[in-house]
């Protein structure tokens, strides 16, 4: 038996979190910059996500390895309907849809549940520990960036029924390592969390077009505006900018 699951993973999943986090759109989200279309349809994407993988361990809730890491309390399903009510309006479900990346996600969850079950605890642990661990960070980075308040828009950061998200992630690593599994399935947990990475990344990189594109209209209306108000040499241009 395997008694050092998270260990390994943390180790594991190492250089795969690092890429995640430098994708450009993830990059320029830690850094303040967040725009609302490309924002939104990442709230979209997750919702997919969410919702099989939430399905599939409600399915698989009593499986042998499963069961020791299923904790509703984590589910995001709803929280990502709110937001989604938000962004798009009451009339959201006829407006939303996965992206390609997305439906690959949604598809890979799908298959392990049915090949092989113990697989979902790396999506549970790439998905809920990364929430757990960055939430009130990110979602402070959200409010600044869409000027949001009050909660709105942000459902996805509040895990509302855990009290300590802190003393939880290790409630949930102690539940990690007390899996019934030997070491060929943990490294197969492990693989399969970077996979899961890698499709993250993937629908990471699918965002970067729309934010790209809105960060050159916000520079080019910063530019001209200068350039309205009467200045006319690149240097004046610039200091506009400034």
């Amino acid at each position: 038996m395997s008694s050092n699951l998270a260990t390994k993973l943390r180790e594991g999943t190492k250089k795969s979190h690092t890429m995640a986090e430098n994708t450009g759109f993830v990059a320029c989200f830690l850094k303040g910059t967040v725009e609302k279309t490309s924002y939104r349809n990442l709230v979209s994407n997750l919702y997919f996500v969410y919702s099989a993988m939430e399905e599939e361990m409600e399915r698989q809730k009593d499986h042998p390895v499963v069961s020791k890491i299923y904790f509703p309390d984590l589910n995001r399903k709803d929280a990502l309907e709110r937001d989604l009510a938000y962004y798009y309006g009451a009339t959201w479900r006829t407006q939303v849809a996965p992206s390609e990346a997305a439906q690959q996600y949604v598809a890979r969850i799908r298959e392990v549940s049915n090949t092989a079950p113990e697989l979902l605890v790396a999506h549970s642990y790439t998905r809920y520990l990364g929430d757990l661990s960055g939430g009130q960070i990110l979602k402070g980075i959200a409010e600044r960036g869409m000027g949001l308040s009050g909660g709105f828009g942000t459902s996805f950061y509040e895990f509302k029924t855990i009290a300590d998200e802190k003393a939880f992630k290790k409630v949930y690593r102690q539940a990690l390592d007390e899996l019934p599994v030997d070491d060929a399935t943990a490294d197969r947990i492990v693989d399969e969390a970077n996979n899961a990475f890698r499709m993250n990344m993937t629908m990471f990189k699918e965002l970067e077009g729309n934010l790209i594109k809105a960060i050159g209209i916000q520079l080019f209306n910063l530019l001209t505006g200068g350039r309205r108000r009467g200045s006319t040499e690149p240097g004046e241009e610039l200091a506009t900018v400034e």
